[in-house]
């Protein structure tokens, strides 16, 4: 089917949804087990002690611990405000920032952080001026900062004024609730609200709300697909990606193709696929991936096409570069659990 649809379902029975782009599964949200906090949730945690060589902090949240990178200044013992940026690797604290932001589908709100500005994606001149006309709408409190985000461009003002009202609301809640014990003031945003948030370019018409569905549109097929670590790519060649306890492993084979630029061709198709797969397995941290072999001369143009592949995937990823042994390493932001646990 030509298009994109949104998919709203369950999954091994939790709450889920599939984001489907011509036919193909582009994208897989998952809830995660009930005593995992969600990223973007929002804690009252209060202070233990600093982490020596580390330059962070460990904070006790409901259920467990939380550590911070930040904050080596505070007291142990305060009470202070943190947001969950990830899920947290086998046996270590659940990853958080004090750098609260309330996000939205429109707009993005920054207690703390002043300042009011658009997406630097709004290119055209009349949009940005209309939504400078919305903000300028509103008396923003001291310290307190808004961005509107690129789905604003093709909304409506009202829509985008209300979504705007509603997140800042929130956030003058939410940021004020600073006295008391650890507590979770605001729960990490659902599979639903999370596509409702970010796959903005699918209209309203194209969400999909039946059970079952998973099965009726090909998102189950291509979701048991993913339980093996082989991954077609066009062309004929093929790439396995295999998560280890350390790091995930990403091996690019050419396939059946013996000609001259075989390697630099698959390694292309490889680099163009990669990010979904990595999305739809929920994989982060380190990747490590041995491409097939190709000519030395071509890796700098070659990184640029890494760059371009990764440039609208939801997920902050970082090129580290190329390692002694030819391989090359990115490291990812562990905001999704491996579908090998969401599915357990």
């Amino acid at each position: 089917m030509k298009g994109s649809q949104i998919l709203i379902d369950t999954l091994a029975g939790r709450p889920a949804a599939a984001l489907m782009r011509d036919g193909q599964l582009d994208d897989l949200l998952i809830d995660p087990p009930d005593d995992v906090p969600r990223p973007g949730a929002i804690y009252r945690a209060r202070v233990d002690r600093p982490m020596k060589g580390l330059g962070g902090r460990m904070l006790s949240i409901p259920g467990g611990s939380a550590f911070a990178r930040q904050g080596q200044d505070l007291a142990a013992g305060a009470s202070v405000l943190v947001q969950v940026t990830g899920y947290a690797e086998p046996g270590k604290a659940v990853p958080v920032t004090l750098k609260v932001l309330f996000k939205s589908r429109y707009c993005i709100v920054t207690p703390g952080a002043p300042g009011i500005n658009l997406s630097r994606s709004i290119k055209d001149e009349d949009a940005r001026a209309r939504l400078r006309s919305v903000l300028d709408e509103f008396e923003f409190p001291e310290g307190v900062g808004v961005i509107l985000r690129s789905a604003a461009q093709t909304a409506e003002d009202d829509a985008v004024a209300d979504d705007l009202a509603d997140t800042l609301d929130m956030a003058l809640q939410v940021s004020g609730a600073t006295k008391g014990g650890p507590e979770l003031l605001l729960d990490g945003p659902s599979p639903d609200l999370l596509a409702w948030r970010d796959w903005s370019d699918v209209a309203a018409s194209d969400v999909i709300l039946e059970p079952g569905c998973f099965d009726t549109h090909g998102a189950a097929e291509a979701i048991d697909e993913l339980r093996q670590p082989r991954v077609a790519l066009p062309g004929g060649g093929h790439m396995y990606v295999e998560p280890t306890r350390a790091l995930v492993a990403v091996d690019v084979n050419t396939g059946n193709d013996t000609s001259l630029a075989a390697g630099l061709k698959t390694n292309i198709a490889a680099i163009r696929e990669l990010p979904r797969a990595l999305r739809l397995l929920g994989l982060g941290g380190q990747i490590v991936i041995d491409f097939a072999p190709m000519a030395k001369k071509d890796r700098r143009s070659f990184e640029q096409t890494i760059r371009t592949a990764l440039r609208t995937c939801p997920v902050e990823t970082a090129l580290v570069g190329w390692t002694p042994l030819g391989h090359f390493e990115l490291s990812r932001k562990r905001e999704r659990l491996p579908i090998s646990v969401t599915l357990s």
